[in-house]
């Protein structure tokens, strides 16, 4: 089943140049593991709450493709380069198959 990793980041003042450094070295981390990139700071439309800051969005074909992504010595190698100058919070998610219903879901969250 799909999976994504999803980090909401909060913006800096100013933005480090290690972090620069990290987003020129993440790719070929991610391609072992073949991940791609869904969403990298896009513009945020809020609707509903607060939002400060910026979305990333990775797509792995698993969620084990992803931890072992995240896991990696490649990856753990530059992660420092980001998480000591961005705030935020990064997840792991499996996404849904096809055809999935919120009501079945509903459902089954009833019983």
């Amino acid at each position: 089943m799909t999976a994504y990793v999803i980090a909401h980041l909060r913006d800096p003042e100013e933005l480090h140049p290690e972090v620069l450094e990290y987003m020129e070295r993440i790719q070929p981390t991610m391609e072992p593991f073949s991940g791609r990139f869904v969403v990298h700071g896009g513009a945020v439309d809020v609707r509903e709450g607060r939002w400060p800051g910026s979305v990333i969005m990775l797509e792995f074909p698993s969620g084990q493709n992803a931890r072992d992504w995240y896991e990696s010595a490649a990856y753990q190698a530059i992660l420092p380069l980001r998480a000591d100058h961005l705030e935020g919070e990064v997840i792991i998610v499996e996404g849904v198959g096809p055809g999935h219903d919120a009501s079945a879901k509903a459902a089954e969250l009833r019983r």
